[in-house]
């Protein structure tokens, strides 16, 4: 082939693979696929969500790149929090990250969630639970009863303690403080006469500037620090009703069964990242805020009679071991679990 006639099928040839681009062109934008689309709300505020979900939903959507997109939406920013699980079923949201209890479940189960009067004494307490004791089947197995809602699965947050505006030194001094808590927390704690008070959480510190509220029962000193409240109260109590809060993740079943597997997967890996991030966020917190923080006071009662409180929690386990054989079954996990831990002694029990 003589050199000018090479340069000239060279040439026809490129325009013809310019010619077949831009045919094909409009084609391959067409077959782009719409992403899906998630509406997901969290239990938090916005200071809190920072930690707790936002970095996870961030990297979903990065490494989802473009497949599935997942719109954040703070505490009640949507929905009221009570009335999440009922949303989700209907479909007004797609998903939720949250308690069972704060957020109406209606399973049995839903009593153990967040703050179980002295389920756990460590955030690694929860994990362990679910995977290594049964809790994850059982779960299940509940949520499997309900219509319209997936449980995908449960994570440790922090522990819970009162932040007070006046110190609290005795169970005495608890009578008639009107504070923030959770339902089930609250209810147990009504018992050494506290009075639960319901708010949206974006009201909290402004009732505990105005006198509505006297304290709080619904975090670890991390959060306190986190979303504002050791600016408008004055005093943190080292007793906690509970060492570790237990949340979950849940979807609208329909929506859950249209993401593909691969989106699945990766959703339940961004979980478990953010699962990780809380554990050693709030296990620095709770130590930093207690020595550095600046702003609480730390008060304490005496062991001898904070055992009161803790007797008087497994009464309330036999309780509610008495409303189905599901939670007479979860009771005599977190029974067996106790003692365990107990036996196997430092680091994992050290009374």
């Amino acid at each position: 082939m003589k050199r000018r006639d090479f340069v000239k099928m060279a040439g026809l040839g490129a325009t013809a693979a310019a010619a077949s681009t831009v045919v094909n062109a409009p084609f391959v934008h067409a077959s782009k696929k719409t992403p899906i689309r998630w509406r997901l709300q969290t239990y938090a505020g916005p200071a809190l969500a920072e930690h707790v979900i936002k970095p996870q939903i961030d990297a979903f959507n990065k490494i989802a790149s473009g497949d599935m997109v997942i719109e954040l939406y703070n505490a009640d920013q949507l929905v009221p929090t009570p009335e999440l699980f009922r949303a989700m079923q209907r479909g007004t949201i797609d998903a939720v990250q949250s308690d069972d209890d704060s957020i109406a479940a209606p399973v049995d189960v839903a009593v153990f969630a967040a703050y179980f009067p002295f389920a756990t004494r460590y955030s690694l307490d929860v994990p362990t639970l679910f995977n290594h004791y049964g809790l994850n089947e059982i779960w299940q197995e509940a949520y499997s009863e309900v219509k319209g809602v997936t449980w995908l699965g449960a994570g440790a947050w922090d522990p819970c303690n009162f932040a007070t505006k006046q110190p609290i030194r005795s169970l005495a001094d608890l009578k008639g403080k009107r504070v923030f808590t959770f339902p089930t927390g609250g209810k147990f704690m009504q018992r050494f006469g506290v009075v639960p008070v319901t708010l949206p959480w974006e009201d909290v510190e402004v009732a505990l500037q105005t006198g509505e509220l006297d304290g709080i029962a619904w975090s670890g000193i991390t959060e306190d620090y986190t979303v504002g409240w050791a600016d408008v109260t004055k005093y943190y109590l080292t007793n906690n009703i509970n060492g570790a809060w237990v949340g979950s993740y849940f979807a609208n079943s329909d929506k859950w069964e249209q993401v593909p597997e691969h989106l699945k997967t990766l959703f339940k890996v961004t979980m478990d990242s953010s699962n990780y991030y809380r554990q050693h966020w709030y296990w620095w917190g709770e130590a930093h805020y207690r020595t550095k923080g600046g702003k609480l006071e730390l008060t304490t009662i005496p062991e001898e009679e904070w055992a009161q409180v803790e007797a008087e929690a497994i009464k309330y386990w036999d309780e509610i071991a008495a409303t189905s054989p599901r939670c007479a079954k979860v009771v005599q996990i977190l029974k067996d679990y106790t003692e365990t831990m107990k036996k196997a002694g430092k680091p994992y029990r050290y009374a």
